[in-house]
């Protein structure tokens, strides 16, 4: 009896070992999957170690903020429209920042769950809805992807909900360039490209309507209808980039690089479109190629839309009675000197308007901020922020349209060319000016605005260099950088917080805010897009 009692015990250890091994070795097999999980992650991926839904107590404060903003003809959204709102100020008052102003802060960051090549811009609807345009921004890995497409996602995770392709140059023969994302208030997407328009179900994907649009004196294969705004009557106003003549590159970069090879652009088209049947209700041309986007705002109870041509910019207005557009002649200014190039979308600064020049680049004339009123062309004030002259071998090239902040009276402007951002303070009164500071900064980014007036944040972008030295031209038409996200004090351009560096944004993109103090960074040759939260760093414990 003893014999069997001692060999049962036996067998028990023996299981009860065996067991400890089994689980031992699942419990180091499972650290070793999460160690190789992390392989490759950046510190702000592994700080984060998941989706970021933000704080869930801001998303109906942030919505309810800013549906108490006025936005006629687009989805009262902290971001229904390609850059915040009908003027495209890139002002967003009711995005939440959750770092401090005062002491260090973390940044923590997670990529999206499915891939979005080539991503644009980037929209929110309500709280967890999500709106992604890519397929449109050729890389050197891909130079001719398929696209544009619209998709829907989840907001926090980045997991696909539906996709929708639109076209694919490969097939037929069309010039792909950037193309914008608005909501109209019904929710549903009107999203043009090339010479074609479609509306989108926002809800489904599923397509609407579509049409064709006019391409005036340029071929058809030779225009990209990339802006596209809403009046506030909720007229649709389009215009339309023309690619040089003879050029058969693809993506908007192809109008800098053929331009610098001396090919000429076609004039572009103006166009008014209805929003719901997405019939043409009247087209004109333009007397130059308007390479720049354009903006609406209101002027004395008339809808007027700011166009920026190749030298110069002029206003025209859209009559919703006569359902006609048209050119005026009393209001044009000149803003590019010699040796300058054409001039950024416009920014709506109270009775202002504002445009930086060297929207395509110079070699020989560095980048202005020029303020113009509204109520009269020939009242314009210049500031030249980074100096009046170009060292040998500089290049100047400001390609976002400038920042603004009526509020506080600031307007900022982005030189990737110099390598610097500066803000400006701006008296609307007098229409004097003062360089308030210079930052060292590779940007070819919006410089989005967020948060109360009191305590508002500048986002930029800074890039920097995969070969040490190498030229600003280089490194940008060969996407031979990384990129990162700084958040700064908007009066000051102090340094509150800057997140890892990730694959490049898209030239001309924007740092997208969204519900719970969270912002997106589109990446135009990465997996899909990083979501961001920065957050005050926790004390150091005592010792």
């Amino acid at each position: 009896m003893k014999t069997i009692m001692r060999w049962l015990g036996l067998a028990a250890l023996v299981l009860l070992a065996v067991a400890a091994y089994r689980l031992g070795g699942t419990l180091i097999g499972a650290k070793v999957e999460q160690q190789v999980a992390k392989v490759g992650l950046s510190a702000n991926q592994v700080a984060a170690n998941g989706p970021l839904p933000g704080d869930v107590s801001l998303y109906a404060k942030d919505l309810a903020c800013q549906q108490k903003i006025p936005t006629p003809g687009y989805y009262p959204s902290l971001n229904g429209a390609e850059i915040s709102d009908s003027e495209r100020s890139g002002l967003y008052p009711c995005a939440s920042f959750l770092g401090a102003f005062d002491k260090a802060n973390a940044v923590f960051a997670w990529r999206s769950a499915d891939d979005y090549p080539g991503i644009s811009y980037m929209n929110n609807r309500q709280p967890g809805e999500l709106y992604i345009v890519g397929g449109e921004y050729p890389t050197l890995e891909d130079p001719n992807m398929a696209g544009p497409y619209v998709a829907k996602a989840d907001a926090a995770t980045g997991k696909e909900i539906w996709r929708t392709y639109l076209d694919n140059l490969n097939a037929s023969g069309r010039w792909i360039g950037n193309a914008n994302l608005n909501i109209l208030p019904d929710g549903n997407i009107p999203f043009a490209w090339s010479n074609q328009i479609v509306l989108l179900d926002g809800h489904s994907g599923r397509i609407l309507k579509h049409n064709t649009l006019p391409s005036g004196a340029a071929p058809a294969a030779d225009v990209n209808y990339k802006h596209l705004t809403i009046a506030p009557d909720g007229t649709l106003i389009l215009k339309d980039q023309t690619r040089p003549l003879g050029c058969k590159l693809q993506g908007t970069v192809a109008i800098i690089k053929c331009a610098a090879e001396g090919m000429k652009q076609p004039p572009s088209q103006l166009v008014a479109v209805d929003p719901k049947t997405l019939e043409v209700l009247h087209d004109i041309e333009l007397p130059e190629p308007a390479t720049s986007p354009h903006s609406v705002t209101t002027v004395d109870g008339r809808i007027a839309i700011y166009v920026a041509m190749d030298t110069m910019v002029q206003r025209a207005f859209w009559d919703p009675a006569a359902k006609k557009l048209s050119l005026d002649a009393d209001w044009v200014i000149r803003p590019m000197e010699k040796g300058q190039t054409a001039a950024t979308a416009a920014t709506v600064f109270g009775d202002w308007i504002a445009v930086v020049t060297n929207g395509i680049g110079s070699d020989t004339m560095p980048s202005s901020l020029v303020v113009a009123s509204q109520k009269d062309a020939k009242n314009v004030k210049v500031v030249f922020p980074f100096g009046r002259e170009l060292s040998k071998g500089q290049w100047s090239f400001a390609m976002p349209k400038p920042g603004g902040d009526p509020d506080n009276g600031m307007l900022y402007v982005a030189d990737m060319g110099l390598g610097k951002v500066a803000g400006v303070k701006f008296d609307a009164a007098s229409g004097e000016s003062k360089v308030a500071f210079v930052i060292d900064d590779v940007t070819t980014g919006f410089q989005p605005l967020y948060g109360p007036k009191e305590q508002r944040v500048l986002v930029l972008t800074h890039m920097k260099p995969n070969v040490a030295a190498e030229p600003a031209k280089a490194m940008f038409f060969t996407q031979n950088y990384k990129e990162q996200v700084t958040w700064r004090d908007a009066a000051t351009g102090r340094l509150l917080a800057e997140s890892d560096f990730f694959e490049p944004m898209p030239g001309n993109g924007l740092i997208v805010p969204t519900f719970g103090g969270r912002f997106y960074y589109p990446t135009a040759a990465g997996k899909g897009f990083y979501v961001l939260q920065v957050m005050p760093k926790p004390a150091a414990p005592a010792k």
